[in-house]
């Protein structure tokens, strides 16, 4: 897929339905795409292999279909993509950018709230090891059934981004771990989201802006990859009554529940309004007169 035209995407964690600020974010991601000529992709982001479900992720595309929100092209699931991102590893491998990392998720919480410590990025214990210490901390993993994590070596400890709401935005880089470890090593996600997005030809993502903190680390380690990073739109959250992050807790919130009491044109109308746009019976009648500059970078919030 690689050197097709420039599309958008979305790609979400099948763990349950989608709920109304997710779907918000699908049609976004849609309408961006479609109105800047590009193709829309699809791809199941189901690398966490413990909380996926293939029925989920068979709810969430019906759902999105049902709210008129189509895509190009076959659905890309993660799980297919395994050997992909083993090759990624092993190019950055052979560039002297890999270690392995034997610290526990207590000893990185205890070794962060150090003073000086970037709060939520890994310290740094394990970089500078010698080898026989290596050799002894993966020993003492080994005799409890446990393997290394893998981390990259990174050579910067910032990187900007351009966001379209953000503007340019400069966030932190850590050594971020490339492949979990313990007793059954999984793919980490930047490693995966970073690879996907190439594979798929994508050269805008548009998402909620929680993960705009995300971006410097994708962003840097794509073009550790050979990789031109996207185009970032980091768009407002659904916010419950109480100025959290909606969630399934929140009450009635997904398009199953929503579907008791109204139709699908009647949710995408609801979703156009939330956006500043009036009320319209479709999403393609949304993609009409849908145009960013018009969009309200504050968070919306549910009621």
């Amino acid at each position: 897929m690689v050197g097709m035209p420039g599309a958008g995407r979305y790609a979400p964690s099948p763990s349950g339905d989608l709920h109304y600020g997710n779907l918000r974010t699908a049609l976004l991601a849609w309408l961006w795409a479609r109105s800047t000529g590009r193709d829309f992709r699809m791809r199941v982001d189901d690398i966490d292999t413990q909380r996926s479900s293939a029925i989920s992720a068979e709810r969430q595309l019906a759902d999105l279909a049902a709210l008129g929100i189509d895509w190009d092209g076959d659905v890309l699931f993660q799980h297919d993509r395994f050997d992909a991102y083993a090759n990624a590893l092993d190019h950055l491998e052979q560039r002297g950018l890999v270690y392995e990392c034997y610290c526990s998720r207590r000893e990185i919480q205890e070794a962060s709230r150090a003073p000086h410590a970037v709060p939520g990025s890994y310290p740094g214990n394990c970089r500078l090891l010698d080898d026989a210490t290596r050799a002894q901390r993966r020993a003492d993993l080994a005799a409890v059934g446990r393997v290394p994590a893998l981390r990259l070596r990174a050579d910067v400890t910032q990187w900007t981004v351009h966001d379209f709401f953000a503007g340019d935005y400069t966030g932190d880089v850590d050594d971020m771990v490339l492949r979990r470890g313990g007793q059954a090593p999984d793919w980490a996600y930047n490693l995966a989201v970073v690879g996907d997005d190439a594979f798929q030809g994508v050269d805008q993502v548009v998402r909620g802006r929680d993960l705009l903190s995300s971006a410097p680390r994708q962003s840097y380690l794509a073009g550790l990859l050979g990789i031109e990073a996207p185009d970032y739109v980091h768009v407002p959250l659904v916010l419950s009554p109480t100025g959290r992050r909606l969630a399934k807790r929140d009450g009635a919130v997904t398009l199953r529940e929503m579907l008791h009491d109204a139709t699908p044109g009647e949710v995408v109308s609801r979703l156009a309004v939330s956006l500043g746009f009036g009320p319209v019976s479709a999403a393609a009648e949304l993609l009409e007169v849908f145009d960013p500059a018009v969009l309200s970078g504050e968070d919306y919030v549910w009621g």
